[in-house]
């Protein structure tokens, strides 16, 4: 049977969508499977079913991106409600205690928030993808486990309160958050409530930013069943990497996986492309050659 027009197969790109709440991040490759025309196609960096925002989905060899685009930076708007303590950190968990946070003042909040800031160690929340002993956390709780997650380093370069609301005994809090990979808001959420004494938990989240791509890129996925909006491969290696462009020559020994001689002192890695613009490889620096670490055949 002859394919129609949305089940041709996608270039290698990236998709940017900004998923809905309700949707698991493996329901949303799926989707996009679906209108690429493709099994090859993954995400980087998982968000909860009750997430929204920036989910970054690899289509063909844009997928061997994906480790590295999922170890950026990222931002988040979010929504803490203090007062209450859940399961699991956020408002799909039962509540494990709650106390009065109406008269939590600001001033306090701020105190508290100082120390969850900068470089940090971070204890995961327990409803988690993190394996302990191979079995995810999440799983483990659920069977009737105790789990306490090790603290891990982390970084959170922004955290700021937006806006505050008073509620039948709770505090409401919109806060803004630019951190690192691996940090849990919900952990911030639940921290920031032990700290004050009181409880807290995360209500809402979304991820407004994965490195360099944003909302402004980002398509629901009603508008990518319309028209499947992709960044190239080539523009999602210059929008997330350092470049070094390379001749003929040197081009067919990057993709026999040779080494080229470099003046490039930026950060690593580095995406290499060929004088068509096409992607060869991304590269090490080292020692005045670059070390191919993925090569694009």
């Amino acid at each position: 049977m002859a394919r129609g027009p949305r089940e041709r197969t996608a270039p290698d790109s990236l998709v940017v969508v900004d998923k809905p709440s309700g949707m698991t991040s493996h329901d949303v490759v799926a989707r996009v499977r679906r209108l690429a025309g493709t099994r090859k196609v993954g995400h980087a960096g998982t968000l909860d079913p009750m997430a929204t925002g920036v989910l970054l989905v690899g289509v063909e060899r844009t997928t061997r991106l994906l480790g590295r685009l999922a170890l950026t930076d990222k931002a988040y708007s979010a929504t803490v409600r203090l007062g209450v303590a859940t399961v699991t950190d956020d408002a799909e968990g039962e509540a494990l205690a709650s106390s009065d946070a109406s008269g939590v003042a600001l001033a306090d909040v701020e105190a508290a928030l100082s120390a969850l800031r900068g470089d940090i160690l971070q204890r995961p929340s327990a409803v988690s993808a993190i394996k302990v002993d191979g079995v995810r956390s999440y799983k483990r709780v659920r069977d009737g486990d105790a789990v306490e997650l090790p603290a891990r380093p982390v970084t959170v370069s922004r955290l700021e309160v937006i806006d505050a609301r008073v509620g039948d005994g709770v505090l409401d809090l919109d806060v803004e958050v630019e951190c690192s990979t691996g940090t849990y808001v919900r952990a911030l959420a639940r921290d920031l409530g032990s700290a004050l004494g009181v409880g807290g938990h995360l209500t809402a989240l979304r991820r407004t930013r994965v490195g360099a791509f944003g909302l402004d890129r980002a398509r629901t996925l009603e508008q990518l069943e319309e028209s499947l909006d992709a960044v190239p491969l080539a523009d999602v290696v210059r929008d997330s990497f350092g470049v070094v462009d390379v001749d003929a020559a040197a081009a067919e020994s990057v993709l026999h996986g040779g080494r080229v001689a470099t003046a490039y002192e930026g950060p690593s890695p580095v995406g290499v492309l060929g004088p068509d613009g096409c992607v060869l490889s991304l590269a090490e620096p080292r020692e005045g050659r670059l070390v191919p670490v993925v090569v694009f055949s």
